[in-house]
């Protein structure tokens, strides 16, 4: 379940799978480099799989997308630089 705050879409936590694969691929750091609305998009959208070969495709393809560092679910994404 998302947990609730002042902002007005839920914010999801992270399951054990999807902490497990990005720890298993290096990539937490990648993950945590991401701004916070992609985070909790990615983690939105691995949930809301109904099912479990829909949820492990999803994960993969965050897994794929965080270490090309180029696309955000399926979109070009540019890091913006400081």
């Amino acid at each position: 379940m998302p947990s609730k705050d002042l902002a007005k879409r839920p914010r999801w936590r992270m399951p054990a799978d999807v902490k497990n694969a990005l720890d298993a691929n290096r990539l937490k750091a990648a993950y945590d480099e991401r701004p916070p609305y992609q985070r909790n998009d990615y983690l939105g959208w691995i949930l809301k799989a109904k099912r479990d070969e829909t949820r492990e495709k999803r994960i993969s393809q965050m897994i794929e997308e965080l270490g090309d560092g180029v696309l955000y679910m399926g979109m070009t994404w540019k890091e913006k630089k400081a």
